[in-house]
């Protein structure tokens, strides 16, 4: 697929800088049948591991020597790190770094969380996970198509204490769990590439707090509805940095990168029309 954005080659590259590495993030758009010769190329030395991005997460988790517990649960790998020996170990850095954007939104921990996530594809799965394995009370899951949430829900019961329940979009039900919302997340594609808002921001508490993955636009209608109103709100640039800097730590052993990435990327952010 091409690659439009190049957030995480400047935040990446930004980081081996800072770090004294001698190594770069490259970008490769490949069809679907290279995909396999350029993740076996991977095993090399020369290379550190891979970064992924849709719709190749779950191929290339089947291209793995070896797949992370949580990658597995929530069946996508965003991330593979090569091991000494050349074997590739996938994991996803999605779910921890979405967990570190939304708290710092929230100013809050996840546990005993009133949560509502619109949309049940593959960004949806990681912000589920992430959730439930936090310890939010309940999380209820709003989606267009009832058998696709159904689906995600059942796939993730038993994780963590909490429950979780699919509702259809624009229904009582995901009325009623939007009135009870600590956190709404928006993990669908509206407001980025289709117009408007994932839900009704007026139907949340005035102490929730709205979330949007999107993060370009920096301000979506769903973030700018969500501040007007007074609620906390945030687009998914913190996760976005959060999740490249555990990626690097896994590649490199250098962690604390967060600050580098956020200022190398903070000029994509800021401009909407950049090719990132």
């Amino acid at each position: 697929m091409p690659l439009r954005r190049r957030h995480s080659q400047v935040m990446h590259d930004a980081a081996f800088d800072a770090a004294g590495i001698d190594a770069r993030y490259v970008l490769l758009e490949l069809e679907p049948d290279a995909v396999a010769a350029a993740v076996d190329a991977a095993r090399g030395p020369d290379w550190l591991g891979l970064g992924v991005t849709a719709p190749y997460k779950r191929v290339v988790a089947g291209l793995c020597d070896e797949i992370e517990p949580e990658a597995a649960i929530i069946g996508a790998v965003n991330n593979v790190v090569r091991t000494s020996d050349g074997r590739l170990v996938g994991f996803n850095s999605d779910a921890p770094g979405f967990r570190a954007g939304v708290e710092l939104a929230m100013g809050r921990q996840l546990a005993g969380a009133e949560v509502v996530v619109a949309g049940a594809g593959g960004a949806a799965h990681a912000v589920v996970f992430a959730c439930l394995a936090a310890g939010a009370r309940r999380v209820t899951i709003a989606n267009r198509t009832l058998a696709s949430g159904d689906a995600l829900a059942a796939r993730f019961r038993g994780v963590g204490s909490g429950s979780v329940s699919p509702v259809s979009l624009f229904e009582q039900e995901m009325i009623d769990a939007l009135h009870a919302a600590d956190l709404a997340v928006n993990a669908t594609t509206v407001g980025m590439v289709d117009p408007g808002s994932a839900f009704d921001v007026e139907l949340l508490p005035p102490d929730a707090t709205v979330f949007d993955l999107v993060y370009v636009p920096a301000e979506t209608p769903l973030v700018f509805n969500a501040r007007a109103r007074g609620l906390r709100a945030a687009n998914g640039s913190e996760m976005l940095i959060a999740q490249a800097a555990i990626a690097f730590e896994r590649w490199t052993g250098v962690g604390g990168m967060g600050d580098v990435m956020r200022a190398a990327v903070a000029p994509l952010l800021a401009d909407p029309t950049a090719s990132a």
